[in-house]
């Protein structure tokens, strides 16, 4: 009988691990949800944003550029490229199938190409933005090619922002590192094309775009900056200043949906050394065209290029 009772005992301290075990797996379990939620948001989109972006074309505006270069301003050429697409919120690339779990983003592809005197730069930006509007960019890239080599960074929005940066300078080399979450520049963009109204003003941090920062050789990090909202007549100006970086931005878009970006101006200490001067950046559209531009890649679609002044 004592055996009995013994081994009734030891299986009752048994089945109470057990069942402690399962409570922690269950309040795990509880902790994972609010996390997906946080990884695909949803929010109602209106049908005209619906009716303009879902159409299977892209938004392809082209630029006059006024580059500032060297402490000269240099003319070029920039074209903003605006389309949604499915996204891995894993993977963080884009998606080759529909599937529940992925992401709807506004995508922006921003180029910009000038010379420097004998040598010509081209430069890239690519922001994947939800078009659910409520967390940061998903993923922001930045690639520069010039003559004398070429730079690559990326962020991708996991726990902390994870950064990547190749680059030919010895000081920057390649890099890897993590940094609080904080506005990003690159993602204002598209904000200003899904809600202006949600658009950060007064004092913020911000991580200016990933193109400055590889050509000014600054930091990748969230400095003080202050944002400003003013509308004069059908536009709306977004401008931000940066004091520790003495640079400024402003993004004149249509105060009306679908809130097209019409120029910007970026001013800032442009140079090194004695030939270091404060200059402005401007960007004045040319033409837009709705277009599903992946398609028309044969020799009789660059009339296309012509149409947008390329």
């Amino acid at each position: 009988m004592k055996k009995l009772f013994l081994l009734l005992g030891i299986l009752g301290v048994l089945i109470f691990i057990a069942c402690s075990n399962v409570k922690a797996d269950v309040s795990n379990t509880a902790i994972d949800t609010p996390i997906k939620d946080i990884e695909k948001p949803s929010k109602n989109l209106s049908e005209s944003f619906k009716k303009y972006w879902y159409a299977g074309e892209a938004e392809i505006s082209s630029y006059q550029l006024e580059q500032a270069r060297y402490g000269e301003i240099r003319k070029g050429i920039a074209v903003l490229i605006f389309v949604t697409e499915d996204f891995l919120p894993k993977e963080q690339v884009k998606a080759d199938r529909q599937n529940p779990d992925n992401i709807p983003v506004l995508k922006l592809n921003a180029t910009k190409k000038f010379n420097t005197g004998i040598y010509p730069y081209s430069i890239m930006q690519s922001t994947f933005y939800p078009v659910s509007d409520n967390q940061h960019a998903i993923k922001v890239s930045s690639s520069m090619q010039e003559w004398c080599g070429h730079v690559y960074a990326q962020l991708n929005n996991r726990e902390q922002f994870e950064v990547t940066s190749h680059s030919y300078f010895q000081n920057e080399a390649d890099q890897e590192f993590s940094l609080n979450k904080a506005i990003l520049e690159n993602e204002l963009w598209t904000r200003i094309r899904i809600n202006p109204d949600d658009l950060p003003t007064g004092n913020v941090k911000i991580i200016p775009s990933l193109e400055f920062s590889r050509l000014r050789h600054k930091a990748i990090k969230a400095y003080s900056a202050k944002a400003s909202l003013k509308t004069e007549g059908n536009a709306t100006i977004y401008s931000i200043e940066y004091p520790e970086l003495n640079r400024n931005i402003s993004i004149t878009f249509n105060s009306n949906f679908p809130f097209e970006i019409e120029n910007w101006t970026e001013t800032f200490r442009s140079g090194f050394g004695p030939n270091a001067r404060e200059l402005t950046t401007r960007a004045t559209k040319i033409k837009q065209i709705k277009s599903a531009y992946w398609g028309q890649n044969r020799n009789k679609d660059e009339v296309l290029r012509e149409e947008l002044g390329l």
